[in-house]
């Protein structure tokens, strides 16, 4: 493995009273910024071998799939790491198999295809929601491991993360939706009706956990009550599920620009977006 990783996991892993403190932002940022160097890596690589590569994320309301998401995908091209978030089946698909609406997104060679949920809604709020019956997901619990089974003998690398935030930081977490103009957009109704199910939620959990943690596809579980962490250490545990190299590279240089030949700047009206005075101008103006 990539020697960077090593590193990173032997700073996490010294000190396991250190591991339960909250990260600063600066340590967040020298460790996240390692990772995704070794992440570009590993989109190359992935292109060069044309692997084909499935990461599932479940986990309750505000348990930080949405923020881990985007500390995985930032810095990559999303023409190979593709982000699949379904909204709410139409009256059509409800007829159809139930996992057929999700296979349509599953990679192909040389994509890397992450799920923002997955066919596991079906394990988790739509039975706790009552959006499904009993029957219904206890042949999805029975049918999962199979369909998995036929994923992975396809060649696709399949990874499951389940984020495990606890009760007072959930309620922390939602709260904070409720009060910042930012991320009310994130509370939904669902969320609201779903938020004193908790118990509910778990059990489901338990029951998925049982039926569907398999050898050729276990669940990978993250404790995400420190959001920082959290993502450091799904970012490290993702990129030692997928062996890879670096790819070798030749000395980029800019080429020399061409002369103007006669050219000269058009004196057209151009409609200049207004520039305005900020805070941080007048901080800098006063020193």
């Amino acid at each position: 493995m990539v020697r960077a990783i090593k590193e990173h996991d032997a700073a996490n892993n010294s000190d396991s009273a250190a591991a339960s403190g909250k990260l600063t932002e600066k340590i967040y940022q020298h460790e996240l910024n390692k990772l995704h160097v070794e992440l570009v890596k590993l989109q190359q690589w992935v292109v060069h071998k044309g692997l084909k590569v499935c990461i599932v994320f479940e986990g309750r309301d505000g348990a930080g799939k949405g923020g881990t998401i985007k500390a995985i995908t930032e810095r990559v091209s999303p023409r190979v790491f593709r982000v699949v978030a379904l909204p709410a089946p139409t009256e059509r698909e409800k007829t159809q198999l139930y996992i057929q609406r999700y296979m349509a997104h599953l990679p192909a060679g040389g994509e890397v295809v992450i799920f923002d949920r997955s066919w596991y809604n079906r394990a988790g709020v739509e039975r706790v929601m009552g959006f499904c019956t009993e029957d219904q997901v206890t042949r999805f619990l029975q049918m999962t491991p199979a369909a998995e089974r036929a994923i992975t003998d396809s060649g696709i690398i399949l990874l499951k993360y389940w984020l495990e935030v606890s009760e007072e930081e959930q309620t922390r977490r939602l709260q904070a939706r409720i009060d910042d103009g930012r991320k009310i957009w994130k509370l939904s109704p669902m969320d609201l009706k779903s938020y004193n199910r908790w118990y509910d939620y778990s059990r489901a959990r338990d029951e998925m956990f049982k039926a569907t943690d398999t050898p050729w596809a276990p669940w990978f579980v993250v404790r995400s009550d420190d959001k920082k962490r959290a993502r450091l250490n799904t970012l490290s545990h993702l990129l030692r599920q997928i062996p890879y190299e670096a790819m070798p590279k030749e000395k980029v240089k800019l080429p020399k620009r061409q002369g103007d030949h006669g050219y000269r700047e058009p004196e057209y009206p151009f409609k200049f977006v207004p520039e305005l005075t900020w805070a941080s101008d007048q901080v800098v103006k006063h020193r």
